[in-house]
């Protein structure tokens, strides 16, 4: 033998185990799941879904040999596996019971019920299996990789790269998760009379129940790096089926799509349910509404709807009250049901609570109260409150309001905190940046009505609301609160200074850790302010409920005159006057929307002659503003409340001159 062939020789004998591999399978990527898929079509055992605009195959199989193929078609050249692979796995997993575990695929030789290589998961973990015949004396290895969240519903992409005792699994291009075990995976595994299973291991227990998309075995290389960064990391492929492509092949002119797919559309009927990252691209069909509504992740965007149209508006029912109502407070306690308090005139027998039952108001809670001018239901974490504005004293001669809470052992709200105030006429509560606000309205102290109304903060700690900070106010009545943007505005009805009603009501904007003020308006007894919003504008309407001058002769009419909507200009930075509308001593507005129409209902409650006078509800109409459509016969008409309920829509309004308030309902068509 010639040095030259025998330095050829011992070159060849020489090289890496490597590269002989290499000559096996050229290190081109395997893919598992496209050798499962039929060329004749899809049969019953695998069906193709689109979820999240990402498509994939549902196993389906009742035999699990249906879903299988032997090793030697991808095995060409040698019958080894791989001492050196990564595994690529594109999927989404539905929730897994606890104690479960769901296989992605195993090999199996066919003489025997032992795993040569699989992967299976269970809740929070992941599990790859394998066979070593030289190192674990027969036994199988599981190398386990913990708090691996995969049940959320959503597309991942798993690489899982093995190279001797190591093992890495990353998911969605995240930080590796790595793990070293005693016995590394074998260097000459043979796949001879062996055959891969996809979504089981040969038997239908733990069969595969999620979406696959992508299964690869790439030998002789982590192909983390060939992976990510990727512009999508939970959907990013190596190699898919071609029916799993995102764009289809568009089929000749005489032929149909050679595997039609089917979307995972969900459809939930019955009344709203929630709308959450989970329920992204499911659907809810309204049968009262004959709608159909897509969850785009936190709303329900409407696909199909019957657009509701307010025809007219019927006396539903009479709602006997305690007394004469000053105001209304409709409000929701979750799992409990719907209420309506009402803040009634006369000490005896106070103030009261109603629940919707049966599709009625009925009476559920009596509350002493002194006076009441209205109530306002808040939250406060998982706390409730209904806090009380009185107008008098007490039998004791003690003038205060009073905040309640509401207890789920006893299913009623209990006093929690008592606040000096004034006459307080009104209570609003609001969040800014993240604390817990509590505003009261106060109206006089005895005959001086130029007195500050009080601005509270929640105190975490102590579980109170302390006083944050004073604004003075003149004869006010009413706070409202709204945000524009990043901005926290806060506005107050200021009715009479003692010797006028003519007056400034103040806008007020929160900076620096404070209301400052923003812009001045002038009022006639103002008694409301009401925001609402229609599409991207911004409106602000005040009831005037009189104009009163000392000082000047009295109009023949001060009750009869123009309440006012203003609008927001962004350029000018402040409300500019929209529309003025005729009202007869107004002291509330109410904003409600039906299918796509928008309404305002005013409280007019005297017209200088009777407190029989009409309420009137207007219709937004675009350029021409808000026009009347409805009248509703009153009777000293003082707040309007509009809520809605599985049955319908409904208005509620309360009467200052007999103890009577009426559920109004809203026919459409």
């Amino acid at each position: 033998m010639s040095a030259v062939t025998a330095l050829c020789l011992l070159v060849f004998l020489l090289r890496p185990s490597h590269t002989l591999w290499s000559l096996c399978t050229e290190l081109r990527p395997l893919d598992i799941l496209a050798e499962v898929v039929p060329a004749s079509g899809l049969g019953r055992s695998m069906r193709v879904f689109q979820v999240q605009g990402v498509r994939g195959f549902q196993l389906t199989a009742s035999r699990p040999r249906a879903l299988s193929f032997p090793a030697s078609r991808l095995f060409i050249h040698c019958d080894r596996f791989p001492e050196e692979f990564s595994i690529i796995v594109t999927l989404r997993v539905l929730n897994v019971p606890a104690k479960r575990n769901e296989y992605l695929f195993t090999l199996m030789a066919e003489e025997s019920h032992n795993v040569l290589v699989g992967l299976r998961y269970s809740p929070n973990k992941l599990h790859f299996l394998f066979w070593s015949q030289e190192h674990s004396n027969g036994w199988q290895t599981r190398v386990t990789f913990r708090n691996v969240s995969l049940s959320d519903n959503q597309w991942h992409t798993l690489i899982l790269a093995v190279s001797g005792q190591s093992f890495s699994l990353t998911v969605d291009c995240k930080v590796p998760n790595d793990v070293m075990v005693e016995t590394p995976f074998p260097t000459s595994l043979s796949v001879k009379r062996a055959s891969f299973y996809l979504g089981n291991r040969r038997r239908r227990k733990g069969l595969f129940t999620g979406l696959l998309r992508q299964l690869v075995l790439l030998p002789g290389a982590d192909a983390t790096p060939r992976i990510c960064p990727s512009m999508n990391f939970k959907v990013t492929t190596l190699s898919v089926p071609a029916i799993l492509h995102d764009l289809p092949v568009k089929p000749a002119s005489n032929e149909v799509l050679k595997y039609p797919y089917e979307t995972d559309m969900k459809v939930t009927l019955g009344s709203r349910p929630p709308c959450t990252k989970h329920e992204k691209a499911h659907f809810w069909f309204n049968a009262s509404q004959r709608g159909l509504y897509l969850c785009n992740g936190s709303t329900w965007i409407s696909m199909l709807e019957a657009k509701k149209r307010l025809d007219y508006v019927e006396e539903y029912q009479n709602l006997v009250t305690n007394s004469e109502t000053m105001g209304l407070e409709v409000f929701t306690i979750p799992k409990v049901g719907l209420f309506a308090a009402t803040a009634n005139r006369y000490t005896p027998p106070g103030s009261a609570i109603y629940k919707w039952t049966d599709g009625k108001f009925v009476p559920y809670q009596n509350i002493p109260t002194y006076q009441a001018q209205s109530w306002k239901y808040f939250t406060i974490g998982k706390k409730i409150f209904l806090a009380v504005a009185n107008f008098e004293r007490n039998d004791r001669g003690q003038e205060y309001s009073v905040i309640y809470k509401w207890s789920r052992r006893k299913e009623k709200f209990v006093t929690y905190q008592r606040i000096t105030t004034h006459s307080a006429r009104d209570w609003e509560a609001f969040v800014i940046e993240g604390e817990a606000f509590l505003a009261v309205v106060n109206h006089r102290e005895g005959n001086n009505h130029n007195i500050d109304s009080v601005i509270y903060r929640w105190n975490p700690r102590t579980g109170l609301f302390e006083t944050n900070q004073t604004i003075p106010t003149s004869g006010a009545y009413d706070w409202e609160f709204f945000t524009i943007g990043p901005y926290s505005f806060l506005a107050v009805a200021n009715t009479f200074n003692g010797t006028s009603t003519k007056i400034y009501s103040h806008i007020y904007i929160w900076l620096s850790g404070s209301f400052q003020l923003f812009q001045s308006i002038p009022t006639f007894g103002a008694a409301d302010w009401e925001v609402f919003h229609i599409g991207d504008r911004v409106f602000l309407a005040v009831a005037n409920s009189h104009s009163y001058d000392s000082g000047t002769s009295m109009p023949s009419n001060f009750y009869a005159i123009n309440s006012s909507i203003y609008e927001l200009n962004i350029t000018a930075q402040m409300f500019v006057k929209f529309q003025d509308l005729l009202t007869y001593s107004a002291l509330d507005w109410e904003f409600f929307s039906v299918g796509d129409d928008s309404f305002l209902v005013v409280a007019n409650s005297f017209d200088g002659f009777t407190f029989s006078v009409n309420s009137i509800i207007y219709r937004w109409q675009g350029y021409e503003g808000f026009v009347a459509v409805h009248h509703l016969p009153t009777v000293g008409c003082r707040d309007w409340e509009a809520f809605n309920t599985t049955e319908g829509s409904y208005l509620l309004y309360s009467s200052a001159k007999e103890p009577l308030s009426k559920v109004l309902k809203l026919k459409t068509t």
